[in-house]
């Protein structure tokens, strides 16, 4: 949610930084409207300061015909502040965030900003990962279709043990960083989604447990957002770092024909999430130190990668920033989107009413920034892809060798 007191008194800096996304919002009508709901606030006030008045006087039949009048007077005009209020806050819910100076414009598009490692050239013709799949005998897509339909599979086997090896080495990477581990909800009540910002825009990719009215949410980012909600937190113990484990759920309605087949793309996948509640002071270098751990973790992993700076265009609703890390995939000879993290500013502590007390006693809404620590899954394939031998055979990362309890997978002829 933005600042409306900033739109009001900086309209001219919003509407052009906002036309950095290159969408049509009317900023115009949502201080027309506020405009209103001021004014009607003020009728209502004042008509209850008569009444409240009126009361002091003594009882006749003219009081009492003038308090029922007032009574009237204010249920209608209740009644029409209620209708504006609902549409203001509807219009202002619907603006996204303010894109940060250093965000390209729709025009630019992505930006590059860092490349590390070399793909490999393969003396061999490159398998994708559902051919590794199926020779290592890992991952099974067909039955998984069978069970559960598209866009599904099974981890099995040596893939099975990589889930648990990626989350046991994020863990004790990330908690030496002061990150608190946590296993999250996955089901989230309303609220949840729109204050972290994915209602109402991308209310139509998520399941729906109507009878319960719950969400399946896309990410631990939900859980570990709202988990402050309505508190004001000690600016001393700021900031605080959360590392959340939960599976995701995505209908990808908006994704028809794109990544049909494999694991690249699915309805439900195991996510490491990192989140971060930080004040307005020190946010920016915790969204630096956010993504600096995240190339840590891909070096470890040794997947070849290039960091995007995303276009405002392309910005979720809450991201004032976002850099996506991209692994190559072989198979593809392209890269492809393994993270991302994101700056929010205070848009979702705007909405869930997360704020930070100052030594001084003053209240500020606090800075809210997430990033993907490994979506397993697709962390998984991209380990598949480049790591793999002429053989079939895949080489294990030695970061991962501890937590894996081998070097490497061998195709299922060889066991």
């Amino acid at each position: 949610m933005l600042d409306i007191k900033y739109l009001r008194e900086n309209l001219t800096v919003a509407k052009k930084t906002l036309a950095k996304r290159g969408e049509g919002l009317d900023l115009d009508a949502v201080l027309e409207l506020e405009k209103q709901r001021r004014l009607l606030l003020q009728k209502v006030e004042k008509t209850r300061a008569q009444k409240n008045q009126l009361a002091q006087s003594a009882p006749s039949s003219a009081v009492m015909q003038k308090s029922l009048k007032l009574k009237e007077r204010i249920k209608k005009q209740e009644a029409e502040l209620k209708e504006v209020e609902e549409l203001f806050y509807q219009k202002l819910a619907s603006l996204p965030n303010l894109p940060h100076p250093s965000v390209p414009d729709y025009k630019e598009g992505t930006r590059i900003e860092k490349k590390w490692g070399q793909p490999r050239t393969f003396p061999f013709s490159a398998r994708s990962h559902e051919e590794l799949g199926e020779i290592l005998d890992v991952i099974d897509i067909v039955r998984a279709g069978k069970v559960s339909g598209s866009r599904m599979g099974y981890l099995k086997n040596e893939a099975a043990f990589l889930e648990f090896a990626l989350v046991r080495y994020l863990l004790d990477k990330l908690t030496k960083k002061r990150f608190i581990p946590m296993v999250v909800p996955v089901l989230v009540k309303e609220r949840a989604m729109f204050g972290t910002g994915f209602f109402p825009t991308e209310k139509i990719e998520y399941y729906k447990m109507a009878e319960d009215d719950l969400y399946l949410a896309g990410t631990a980012e939900v859980a570990l957002c709202a988990y402050h909600t309505d508190e004001i937190l000690d600016e001393e113990k700021l900031p605080l770092r959360y590392l959340g484990f939960s599976s995701c759920f995505r209908r990808e309605a908006g994704s028809y024909g794109r990544d049909t087949h494999g694991l690249f793309r699915v309805h439900q996948f195991d996510k490491v999430e990192m989140f971060v509640f930080a004040s307005e002071r020190d946010s920016w270098e915790e969204f630096e130190q956010l993504q600096n751990t995240v190339e840590e973790i891909m070096k470890d992993l040794q997947l070849p990668f290039q960091v995007v700076n995303i276009p405002a265009n392309d910005l979720g609703a809450p991201n004032a920033k976002k850099y996506d890390t991209e692994v190559w995939f072989p198979s593809q000879k392209r890269y492809r989107e393994l993270t991302s993290c994101s700056h929010d500013t205070d848009f979702q502590a705007r909405r869930l009413n997360i704020r930070y007390r100052h030594k001084d006693g003053s209240l500020n809404y606090v800075h809210t920034l997430n990033s993907t620590a490994s979506a397993i899954g697709r962390t998984i394939i991209a380990l598949l892809e480049n790591h793999q031998q002429e053989d079939g055979s895949v080489l294990i990362p030695k970061a991962l060798q501890k937590y894996t309890g081998f070097a490497q997978i061998l195709p299922k002829e060889r066991k």
